[in-house]
């Protein structure tokens, strides 16, 4: 695992690293990422998803993570 998958604080979690190699691996094809939707993905709850994705939103990854709205399932804004 490179060093992007290190938050400014320490390692992320299992979980983390794996929505964060998502995240890098389809936003050049979306920008917006429901949570309900990764967490399908990924075999996670949305809630498990929501939990995790302040870890990634608040670490130095290479991307910016920003919690955009409500509807559904909390939708991310991700920007590469």
């Amino acid at each position: 695992m490179s060093a992007t998958a290190q938050a400014a604080d320490g390692p992320l979690s299992e979980k983390q690293r794996r929505i964060l190699e998502y995240l890098q691996t389809n936003a050049d094809d979306q920008t917006y990422f429901k949570s309900r939707l990764i967490g399908d993905e990924l075999g996670l709850s949305a809630k498990e998803v929501g939990t995790n994705m302040s870890a990634i939103a608040d670490g130095d990854h290479g991307i910016h993570v920003e919690k955009w709205g409500y509807s559904s399932s909390t939708t991310w804004m991700v920007d590469a």
